[in-house]
């Protein structure tokens, strides 16, 4: 299927590695003008200079930390009074695991401005252009546990969960001026953050990681991991006008793993 996003411009959140660099590399490559959002400088330099280029397309990157919602808020206002895009892809790193037993309430408070508070304020500058061209694409990069919790992750079970909320709620009041937004709902991917989380679980569970690696595996029907370029493949038509009549829905993306429907 071919793609054409030439003239677009896209803002990538959490794109310097795993799945957002993927997402940056497969608009890129469809002709979309990409900024890439994170916080490693080195990283994202490095991660621009290998964009395709050949329709002519610009790339950028803006420095920032999702953790940090005050001076982020200033970077990311500043960035727009600069900036238009049409499509968003609002990812950030996740949150510490934990149990809900563990965590108080400024834990709560700091995944709220990271998971909830960023993708909102972004998105809100982010439309007044969409509207005006009568065009957007907002895609939110969430997770299969707003559907199936997941053991650990209570901050993002909760978070993501108010997020998908939030955008279904939107999507209805933006959905006459030809913009769409949708929620990925991520499975298991091969990516640093899922090692992170693994060897986590491998470390309170006194296992390897490749036992919980493999334990996961065998629970998942197509029994591996997904590739951040499938991933990647999902975003682009997400963000094309082949997605046109789909908004306000939530999207999983995890080899079967989920029971529910």
């Amino acid at each position: 299927m071919n793609i054409d996003l030439t003239g677009k411009n896209a803002l990538i959140g959490g794109s310097s590695k795993g799945i957002g660099i993927a997402i940056a590399k497969r608009l890129a490559s469809s002709g979309a003008n990409v900024t890439m959002m994170a916080r490693n400088v080195s990283a994202l330099n490095k991660a621009v200079g290998e964009l395709d280029q050949s329709k002519g397309q610009i790339h950028q990157y803006l420095v920032v930390n999702f953790s940090d919602y005050e001076t982020f808020t200033k970077q990311i206002e500043a960035y727009f009074e600069k900036n238009n895009i049409d499509i968003l892809v609002n990812n950030t790193q996740g949150p510490p695991p934990g149990k809900a037993l563990e965590k108080k309430i400024k834990d709560y408070q700091t995944a709220f401005d990271l998971l909830f508070k960023c993708a909102i304020h972004t998105t809100s500058l982010a439309i007044p252009y969409m509207k005006n061209k009568s065009w957007g694409r907002i895609i939110n990069v969430s997770s299969i546990s707003v559907k199936e919790p997941l053991n650990n992750l209570v901050l993002s079970n909760s978070l993501r969960a108010a997020l998908v909320t939030w955008a279904k709620t939107l999507s209805i009041d933006i959905a006459e001026y030809n913009i769409t937004i949708n929620n990925i709902l991520t499975g298991f991917f091969d990516t640093e953050r899922l090692k992170q989380l693994n060897s986590s679980k491998a470390q309170e569970e006194g296992k390897t990681l490749l036992e919980v690696n493999n334990e996961i595996r065998a629970i998942i029907p197509m029994k591996r991991f997904g590739k951040v370029e499938e991933y990647a493949n999902l975003v682009c038509f997400l963000a094309s006008e082949l997605s046109g009549y789909i908004t306000g829905t939530n999207i999983p993306i995890d080899g079967g793993f989920l029971k529910s429907f």
